[in-house]
């Protein structure tokens, strides 16, 4: 994601474009997403099955 600023990732980062990276299930996709979140190091745009993550920039 790092690589693609400031362009950003394309669509952000979900749960299915980070099982396919990582060959995580869904579960343990969106746990990591949520924990990097709560760390600051995401941010969440939107909600429900329709959350995307961008890198936080401003920290």
């Amino acid at each position: 994601m790092l690589d693609e600023v400031p362009g950003g990732y394309e669509g952000g980062m979900n749960a299915k474009k980070y099982m396919s990276l990582t060959g995580a299930s869904k579960a343990t996709a969106t746990r990591d997403l949520q924990h990097l979140r709560d760390l600051g190091i995401l941010v969440a745009e939107g909600g429900g099955r329709s959350v995307r993550y961008t890198i936080n920039l401003k920290s």
